[in-house]
């Protein structure tokens, strides 16, 4: 199940979300991108 969330991101990184996320093939939406980016730091062990 998934619970929405909020969060203040900097201005360059919310640009840099909304440039990656016009590739409709790549990421459904900024939530998407997200899940995916958070999912990768966790497997890295960062």
């Amino acid at each position: 199940m998934k619970r929405p969330i909020s969060a203040t991101i900097d201005e360059q990184l919310v640009s840099w979300i909304e440039t990656q996320c016009k590739d409709k093939m790549k990421y459904r939406n900024k939530s998407h991108l997200i899940e995916i980016a958070l999912d990768a730091l966790k497997r890295n062990g960062k």
